[in-house]
C-alpha cells in the first residue's frame, strides 16, 4: 500500500503533467532552409551553398535575454556546382576540411530592432579562426514556422580562407557574402 503522503504527491504530480502543455521543442527544419554564399572571381560573382547545417535553437522573442542558438555547418558539403572547383574547397589552402570539418556560431546576445528585425552577436569560427559578428536577420511567421532570413557580410582572409598565392584579393575578392534562410518549427508567437 502507497503512504498517503507518496499518494498525494504522485496525484500532483501526475495533474501538473496534465494541466501544462508540453513546451514545444524548437528545431531547424533543413529541407526547407538554405545557406548560400556569393563571392567574386576575378570581378565575375560566383554562388556557392552548403548542403549540410544544424542548429540548436531556444528562441523567444518575449525573452531575447535568455534565448540562445548554435548553429554548424558541415563544411566538406560546400559546393561552387563545378566538380574541378569543388574538390579544390576541402584542401589546406581553402577549408582544410580533414582538420577543420565544421564551421560554427554561437551566439551571444539578441537584440531586437523592430519589425521582426533582430540582430544576433556571437561567436564565428571558420578553419579555426574565431570572430565576434553581428547578424541582421528578419524573422516571419507562417502557420507553425518561422522563417529567419539574412546576409552576413565577412572578410575570407580573417579566417584564412584562401591561403598562398589565393589571398591575393585581385583574383578571389575578400568579400564574402553569407545569405541564409532558416526555416523554423517550435518558436513562439512573435511580437
Amino acid at each position: 500500500m502507497i503512504p498517503h503522503r507518496l499518494a498525494s504527491t504522485l496525484l500532483m504530480v501526475s495533474l501538473a503533467a496534465v494541466a501544462l502543455p508540453a513546451a514545444a521543442q524548437q528545431k531547424l527544419l533543413p529541407a526547407q532552409s538554405s545557406i548560400a554564399f556569393e563571392i567574386k572571381q576575378m570581378g565575375v560573382p560566383v554562388q556557392g551553398h552548403f548542403k549540410k547545417f544544424d542548429a540548436q535553437i531556444n528562441f523567444d522573442a518575449a525573452k531575447l535575454a535568455a534565448s540562445k542558438v548554435n548553429f554548424t555547418v558541415d563544411i566538406a558539403s560546400t559546393t561552387l556546382g563545378a566538380p574541378e572547383m569543388d574538390s579544390e574547397l576541402p584542401k589546406p589552402t581553402w577549408f582544410n576540411t580533414a582538420k577543420f570539418p565544421q564551421a560554427q556560431f554561437t551566439s551571444s546576445a539578441f537584440k531586437a530592432l523592430g519589425g521582426g528585425k533582430y540582430e544576433v552577436s556571437g561567436k564565428l569560427v571558420i578553419k579555426g579562426q574565431s570572430r565576434d559578428v553581428t547578424v541582421p536577420l528578419a524573422m516571419t511567421q507562417s502557420g507553425a514556422t518561422t522563417t529567419a532570413t539574412g546576409v552576413l557580410p565577412i572578410k575570407r582572409l580573417a579566417f584564412k580562407i584562401g591561403e598562398g598565392d589565393w589571398a591575393d584579393t585581385s583574383m578571389v575578392a575578400d568579400d564574402v557574402q553569407v545569405k541564409f534562410k532558416l526555416a523554423l518549427s517550435g518558436i513562439p508567437k512573435l511580437p
